[in-house]
């Protein structure tokens, strides 16, 4: 069974988007392949509540308890590291990560941004659309690479910015495009990684 585990400190609302499409797939009997745990780095992530919800084992991991991010990264590999991810996912997980970090799960760690990249890295994406008075926006499924929001693209979505458009109603409207391409490209790697181990036997 190909593990996924998923990264978060929100909401997760990407996050429950994959558990969903997980599920309604049947992932495990199309790909052999399950969500296997939810980690965050808050307490009061509500996203864990739902993990927890659908039997997802779910674990908080405080990074303030670390004298440095190398030290809660340490501590946030030894748990991933359990589950033998196929894939790590991050969804709404609000830590830089080090390049240390991203060279273990090199090839197997996947991200969303909530822009067109490679334009508006980094955060306040959708306002710094509006002003640069952009007509489209939109989101970037990508591979984590040790540059901020670098990595290979690997799906887009695009949404128009409307006039009367605000940083609120257009987030609102790019995160309905994340829940729709974010499942689709993580079933498209496991098919991919299905049809290779098939051919290989």
């Amino acid at each position: 069974m190909k593990n996924i585990v998923i990264l978060i400190s929100g909401g997760g609302s990407n996050m429950a988007a994959i558990v969903k499409a997980a599920q309604t797939q049947n992932w495990k009997s199309q790909f052999s392949a399950q969500i296997a745990a939810v980690i965050s780095n808050k307490a009061d992530a509500a996203g864990l509540a739902f993990a927890k919800e659908q039997s997802i084992p779910s674990l908080f991991i405080d990074h303030k308890a670390y004298a440095s991010r190398e030290a809660f990264e340490t501590q946030l590999m030894q748990q991933i590291d359990t589950y033998q991810p196929a894939l790590l996912v991050l969804a709404g997980f609000m830590r830089i990560l080090t390049p240390a970090f991203v060279s273990n799960y090199e090839g197997r760690i996947l991200n969303i941004h909530p822009s067109l990249l490679p334009a508006f890295t980094g955060l306040h994406t959708h306002q710094r659309a509006i002003d640069a008075a952009c007509k489209f926006a939109g989101a970037t499924v990508h591979r984590v690479s040790s540059e901020l929001d670098a990595g290979t693209i690997l799906a887009q979505a695009v949404v128009p910015i409307l006039p009367d458009d605000t940083e609120q109603t257009l987030a609102a409207r790019v995160l309905t495009q994340e829940h729709l391409i974010y499942p689709k490209v993580i079933a498209s790697l496991l098919a991919t990684k299905a049809t290779m181990a098939t051919s290989v036997k």
